[in-house]
């Protein structure tokens, strides 16, 4: 738990704020323009968000047990994001969406040749509409956590705007045609077939019990856990066709909230966690399994193993002594076990052999799911350790800035890495190919 006294608070507070308005080129109380939106920039207002982000881990309840915060509690935090979310619903306007539809897909299935051409005759004559027609393009959705999105840390400020927006330019969805771009999944299922992708992922986001709240942190940031990740994906009319999902990786903090002797006996810490772990992915999991079995088109869920931990801590020990001897390089290098204690030396060796666990339990879990679906012939489930597999101890592939979360190359690496993984997929969905 954090506690700091008010003297001190104070300065980190107006310290993030001057940064805040330092990165934006902005002066406090001057009006900046943003697409014709206008937002003053006021140091009480960053004060008090940068406080609740920082403290905020005081108050709330233990997400992965499933343990709830007092109702005030509760409430009083779901006033604060709603109030934050109103007082920089400017960050919409200025963010790309999250879903993306092929800029040519008329022109594409307009083709003959193309799978789709039947349904493009269809709108042609007037018989469905432009929104059923984009809904029969093959649709792609992705969940998971910051691994997942273009994101790093840095000064507060900066990490807080970039957790809220930061959009596409990541492994799965990008949209870029720069060649120096990430090559991601979506512009590789593009050459492939026209689609419609979305990512409901988001950072700090956890395997949390179905019934749990995100905390005040993750809300203001607008991060669900993989509970509020699956809701969002069934609250849609289009059900996707492919559903994978990358999530686990803020599980491996496994020295959270537990004291020094229970720290003391990693062993059975880690048992506990990999057995709840499962119990809430499984849990969660069987509601988009359940979905899948009542949609009229085939689906196909792959679930990734987490990174390979081992391997990413060789490459961060590399960037730790090059930070040592040029503090310019990975200039957020403490970041990482500021937030995650589990980074720090004395807890590493079981955060790495709790990851090989938990990659176990979704390998197993994926297996025992799977005789539910034995009898569904539409519905495909898959365990993939594809991004397990990728060579994190290579330095080129973490983040220049934080050494924690991947870089531009880290992300080719992980695009290349899932589009093999899911080519079954693409086999099981006939995509780009004429239906039977």
């Amino acid at each position: 738990m954090l506690s700091m006294g008010d003297e001190y608070k104070e300065e980190i507070m107006k310290g993030a704020a001057n940064r805040f308005a330092s990165e934006w080129k902005v002066q406090r109380g001057e009006p900046i323009e943003l697409r014709s939106h206008k937002l003053v920039i006021r140091p009480g207002l960053l004060q008090v968000v940068l406080l609740f982000l920082i403290v905020s881990s005081a108050i709330c309840a233990d997400e992965t047990t499933g343990s709830l915060a007092p109702l005030p509690v509760a409430i009083g935090e779901q006033v604060t994001a709603d109030l934050v979310d109103l007082l920089f619903l400017f960050d919409r306007a200025v963010s790309k969406p999250p879903r993306v539809t092929t800029r040519d897909y008329l022109e594409r299935i307009s083709d003959p040749s193309s799978p789709l051409y039947p349904d493009y005759f269809q709108y042609r004559q007037g018989k469905i509409d432009r929104t059923e027609l984009v809904n029969r393009l093959p649709h792609v959705a992705m969940l998971g956590d910051s691994l997942t999105q273009h994101f790093y840390m840095s000064a507060l400020p900066s990490a807080f705007w970039r957790a809220r927006t930061a959009w596409r330019e990541n492994w799965f969805l990008d949209t870029d045609p720069d060649p120096k771009s990430v090559f991601s999944v979506y512009e590789r299922l593009e050459r492939i077939t026209p689609l419609v992708a979305a990512e409901y992922n988001g950072a700090g986001a956890l395997v949390a019990p179905s019934r749990s709240e995100e905390d005040l942190r993750q809300k203001l940031v607008r991060t669900r856990n993989l509970p509020g990740q699956i809701e969002q994906v069934l609250r849609r009319n289009r059900f996707p066709d492919l559903i994978m999902i990358w999530i686990g990786h803020n599980n491996l903090d496994w020295v959270h909230g537990l004291s020094a002797e229970e720290r003391a006996d990693p062993k059975s810490q880690l048992r506990e966690i990999a057995a709840r772990f499962r119990k809430n992915y499984s849990e969660t999991l069987r509601a988009l399994i359940g979905r899948a079995k009542a949609e009229k088109h085939k689906v196909s869920i792959v679930v990734f193993g987490l990174a390979n931990i081992n391997a990413y801590l060789k490459s961060r020990a590399q960037a730790e002594a090059l930070h040592a001897q040029n503090p310019k390089l990975y200039s957020h290098f403490e970041s990482g076990e500021r937030t995650f204690e589990s980074l720090k030396p004395p807890y590493r060796e079981d955060m790495a052999r709790l990851a090989s666990m938990l990659n176990g339990e979704l390998q197993a879990m994926t297996s025992e799911l799977n005789q539910q679906v034995r009898d569904y012939p539409g519905v495909r489930l898959q365990y993939s350790d594809g991004l397990t597999r990728v060579d994190l101890s290579r330095l080129e592939l973490i983040h220049p800035v934080d050494a924690w979360h991947p870089s531009e190359e880290g992300h080719n690496a992980l695009a290349e890495a899932a589009f093999n993984a899911i080519l079954p997929s693409i086999k099981f969905l006939e995509l780009g190919q004429t239906k039977r």
